[in-house]
């Protein structure tokens, strides 16, 4: 950009890209931790988790907690490996989130559908062919990091598993 506009341009960019990225940022640090909150609620988690903030009415608990999982996270490896290993992660999800489209509406054809998607059933299958061609190129590319990134997932499943278990064993 400053080989174009000089350099008011490359700033005026670079502005522009951090103004996104804190907006993502935003996002993300208020779904994440509504994401620990709601797996409190349901028992899922720990029910402090689950905590509302008297004052200020938000997941406090939820948001102190993954600011230090941030901090840990940050702290245990470069950006492009944690990178690497929540993209892989995320475009495997994006790729099965798309792919249940088609099947629930196969399995359901009745179910009441508020928005329909634009070209289906081809839309919803290139998109997940694309997420599977990019969770393929990462996994390519950066193998070790990808499977580590799939491990985390992975863990979640017995974590999960055990959890239930051990909840089911206190309601007794």
């Amino acid at each position: 950009m400053e080989i174009l506009t000089g350099p008011m341009g490359a700033t005026l960019v670079s502005v522009m890209i951090l103004c996104s990225i804190f907006g993502a940022l935003n996002g993300n640090i208020l779904g994440g931790a509504r994401v620990l909150y709601a797996m409190a609620r349901d028992g899922s988690f720990f029910p402090a988790v689950g905590r509302v903030h008297p004052k200020f009415q938000t997941p406090d608990v939820a948001l102190l907690l993954q600011g230090i999982w941030g901090m840990v996270l940050a702290a245990s490896g470069t950006y492009e490996q944690l990178y690497t290993y929540v993209i892989f992660a995320a475009w495997i999800f994006y790729a099965a989130a798309t792919v249940a489209v088609v099947i629930l509406r196969r399995k359901l054809p009745r179910l009441a559908r508020p928005y329909r998607v634009w070209g289906y059933p081809v839309v919803p299958l290139a998109f997940s062919g694309a997420a599977l061609a990019i969770v393929a190129n990462t996994l390519t590319r950066s193998p070790r990091e990808s499977l580590l990134g799939l491990g985390l997932v992975l863990v979640g499943i017995p974590a999960y598993f055990a959890w239930r278990r051990l909840r089911g064993r206190a309601a007794h």
